[in-house]
């Protein structure tokens, strides 16, 4: 396991289109999951410790971005072929046990996160209503160590910003995980 830092956000960067298989085995685009208010796209894993860290806190975060008209994805773009853990079949279980109100895609190709310039698990990459990146960092400040009442949700209130402004705060701590697992 890899640990991994995202790089700071590029405003420059607008959201790559996709179309990838959901884990009910709908195609679903980028267009299919803008919101009207912003879109929050996330490269997740189903074993990564650092994603089963934030669990508890992923579902009902983004149940909340969604409710304020901000479209949410997870993407799963790891080499299930040599981390089984991470597998289609896998990822429906995740989603199912965690609560997932938003669309679980995989990234056979890994050309989605190689277009994001995803690299590491979990990474979130929040994007206003015309499409531009404005953040790019971590879910909360627990990491993926448990929350408690200090917790500062970053990512929701970045997302909630973005949507009421189109920007976001301009101090982002970077996401930490384990790296995208590429294949050879």
């Amino acid at each position: 396991m890899a640990l991994m830092h995202t790089p700071e956000k590029d405003e420059g960067f607008y959201a790559p289109d996709f179309t990838l298989k959901n884990i009910d085995g709908a195609m679903v685009s980028l267009a299919d999951i803008r919101g009207e208010k912003g879109t929050l796209v996330m490269f997740i894993c189903n074993h990564c410790p650092y994603v089963i860290g934030i669990t508890d806190r992923l579902g009902p975060t983004m149940k909340q971005l969604q409710d304020n008209g901000i479209g949410v994805v997870a993407i799963m773009s790891n080499d299930a072929e040599n981390y089984p853990a991470d597998s289609f079949e896998n990822m429906k279980i995740f989603a199912t046990e965690n609560g997932f109100t938003f669309p679980y895609l995989i990234d056979e190709s890994q050309e989605v996160a190689r277009a994001y310039g995803a690299v590491c698990t979990p990474e979130f990459f929040g994007f206003n209503a015309e499409g531009q990146l404005q953040y790019r960092g971590r879910l909360d400040s627990a990491g993926y160590n448990p929350a408690d009442s200090d917790t500062i949700p970053e990512l929701l209130n970045a997302m909630l910003k973005i949507a009421k402004t189109g920007a976001s705060p301009a101090a982002q701590t970077p996401s930490m995980g384990c790296s995208i697992k590429w294949k050879n």
